[in-house]
């Protein structure tokens, strides 16, 4: 049986490539995929870039929604 810094050892030599397929392996069996959820995420996803090209809703800059948390925050 090997043990975990074993197992870390060689999941550290690994190639990248590797490496991503391992993470992404973990990630999943803690977390298994739903396709229903995951679907509905895709059409959310989808409808939102729609309303951003059509100009239904305008995207508002990062530095400035950080900007008033910390403002908030501050107070």
């Amino acid at each position: 049986m090997i043990n975990a810094d074993e197992l870390i050892s060689v999941a550290e030599s690994l190639p990248i490539e590797l490496k991503t397929e391992l993470i992404e392996r973990l990630l999943y069996s803690m977390s298994p995929s739903r396709k229903d959820i995951d679907e509905l995420w895709a059409q959310e996803a989808e409808k939102r870039v729609e309303e951003l090209r059509s100009g239904k809703v305008k995207a508002i800059p990062g530095e400035d929604v950080f900007r008033e948390i910390r403002e908030k925050l501050s107070e």
